[in-house]
């Protein structure tokens, strides 16, 4: 039964500690964060000759570079500026997207990597064209905004939806300053369920581990005359009518010897077995 408990309470503690560490992690970098557990990030200054960046399809990037942004009760927010002020952002369906900046100048975004400090960007090559692209005439973006946008996953529904951010004017020439914040409504549910279940499992396994044994009361059955030797290897000094020779008549057959603990301290009695009682002596 013992092993059975120091089994369960190390098992107890090796997943309550990492548990209880996770929900510690998050609760720093939540004071870390903004109001109502946002997160920011600056990227990487971008720069390309083309007219515009454009991620292909949002939602598989955030699944490929930060799984956790891609749940429906997150929202995101970007911003950017040019060197000529607050740039354009829009969302919208990637074919949409796709035939419009068909003749039009731009780079895709291969990659944004999550990494301390600012989040480099990978672009890949400038795409061939020379036609120009005002993106305020368009009507078919689903969320757009000057300087600064914000969407949530669950608003896409699913489909494909490009990232598009350019100069308002659709001019050539891009020197972007971006950068991001997201925002989760899960994050401080999971933070105190991560909190109150490793410290739970650490009590667990503190109490389990550290609790006493029950003390046990072990029965002897000896001759007569191992008795003395007996009481002295057990400690006891005192013991009336220890190693008195009874005479045949009265002389029991066996004694019985309890020993166990009381109060921390060993203690042994020694009696005739049931049934015979030695006589008087004469």
């Amino acid at each position: 039964m013992r092993f059975v408990r120091t089994i369960a309470g190390m098992l107890a503690m090796a997943l309550g500690i990492p548990v209880l560490l996770a929900g510690a992690a998050l609760w720093l970098a939540a004071g870390d964060g903004g109001p109502d557990d946002g997160f920011g990030a600056r990227l990487e200054p971008v720069r390309t000759p083309a007219r515009a960046i454009v991620v292909a399809d949002v939602a598989a990037l955030l699944r490929a570079e930060l799984p956790v942004a891609a749940t429906g009760s997150t929202r995101l927010r970007l911003t950017a500026r040019d060197t000529g002020g607050p740039a354009f952002l829009g969302l919208a369906p990637t074919d949409q997207v796709r035939r419009w900046l068909a003749d039009v100048p731009h780079s895709p975004v291969g990659r944004v990597a999550v990494a301390r400090g600012p989040l480099p960007v990978r672009l890949d090559p400038a795409t061939a064209g020379d036609a120009a692209a005002v993106p305020l005439a368009q009507t078919f973006w689903v969320r757009q905004g000057v300087g600064s946008l914000e969407w949530s996953p669950a608003e896409l529904d699913g489909r494909s939806f490009s990232l598009v951010v350019m100069r308002v004017d659709g001019a050539a020439g891009l020197d972007l300053r971006m950068a991001g914040e997201l925002r989760a409504g899960w994050l401080p549910g999971l933070r105190w369920a991560l909190l109150a279940g490793g410290a739970l499992l650490v009590v667990l396994a503190v109490v389990v581990l550290l609790r006493p044994a029950r003390p046990r009361e072990v029965v002897f059955v000896v001759e007569p005359d191992q008795v003395p030797v007996l009481a002295g290897r057990l400690g006891v000094t005192s013991l009336s009518g220890l190693g008195r020779q009874p005479g045949p008549a009265s002389r029991p057959e066996r004694h019985l010897v309890a020993v166990g603990s009381a109060g921390g301290r060993p203690r042994a009695a020694i009696a005739p077995l049931p049934g015979r009682r030695p006589a008087d002596p004469d």
